[in-house]
């Protein structure tokens, strides 16, 4: 029917170099262009030459699946797995899938990452970026969108950069007795970390250019043995961040704090350049 369609449309200008026969004709290659996507599929879905995927990899230290170094358009982890030496680049979107692990604890054995798109972080999922080295450039891995998280176990985010934003909602697993650290970083957009219920939390050296929300996160930690701060709760630590934006803490436990991450030389106040709010109205200086 489709062939017996497009033929009575053009046949009455048969032989004649119209203006009418050349939109026929467009018509005809338009059409065989939609119906090649109808039956063959979408090809605006379909994965970009180069894109990677790891769905290997056992839990446990040592078992992850390595990933080589090189560029990859896009890439997206179902298993558990950690990047391999050298450079990485992901020329996209990286995602970690709901339960998988990348680099677990930091940017695994690389030398450096750079992921061009965002980062999404699935339920139950666990990221590791970065060196925590804490002298500048924050430039261990960089993320040119944002990191987005949706009720992950954890990340491990240190010694990095990311040009959006970084907001994590929901998630941890006390069990499991994880940390989410969060050091070193330069994020030029906001902070938003939410509803994380685990073992240890804290943004600590952090350089961000917008807003940070650090909301009903809770943590079960103890402050270090022989310190003043044995025994006390010492999750939410929120030390020594320059934040241009506002510093908003409502409804943490413990409630957001130094804690004793003032033992370590050089921790301290945050420097805010709007209005430290809630717990956090103290911790500005």
């Amino acid at each position: 029917m489709i062939g017996r369609a497009v033929t009575a449309a053009v046949a009455p200008n048969r032989g004649k170099r119209t203006e009418g026969v050349y939109m026929g004709r467009i018509s005809v290659l338009l059409g065989s262009v939609v119906l090649m996507l109808v039956v063959g599929g979408s090809i605006a879905s379909a994965a970009k030459p180069g894109s990677g995927s790891c769905s290997g990899g056992a839990p446990g230290f040592g078992n992850a699946e390595v990933i080589p170094a090189g560029t990859y358009n896009g890439f997206t982890v179902t298993g558990y797995c950690v990047f391999g030496p050298g450079t990485m680049t992901i020329d996209g979107n990286l995602t970690i899938a709901e339960g998988a692990q990348l680099n677990d604890h930091a940017s695994g054995q690389s030398e450096s990452v750079h992921v061009t798109g965002n980062v999404t972080v699935g339920a139950g999922a666990v990221l590791g970026l970065g060196n925590y080295n804490p002298v500048p450039p924050h430039n261990s891995a960089i993320v040119d969108g944002n990191i987005t998280a949706r009720q992950p176990e954890t990340m491990y985010l240190g010694g990095m950069t990311v040009h959006g934003n970084v907001v994590s909602s929901g998630g941890g697993n006390p069990a499991s007795h994880r940390n989410f650290p969060i050091k070193d970083d330069t994020i030029d957009g906001n902070l938003i970390v939410q509803g994380w219920d685990g073992f240890w939390l804290g943004v600590i050296r952090v350089n961000v250019g917008g807003n940070v929300i650090f909301d009903n996160n809770s943590g079960t930690q103890v402050g270090l043995p022989g310190t003043e701060f044995e025994g006390i709760l010492d999750s939410n630590e929120i030390v020594s961040n320059v934040i241009e934006g506002n510093l908003i803490c409502h409804g943490n436990t413990p409630p957001a704090q130094i804690g004793d991450a003032i033992l370590d030389e050089g921790n301290g106040l945050n420097t805010v350049g709007g209005n430290a709010i809630g717990e956090c109205a103290d911790l500005a200086g």
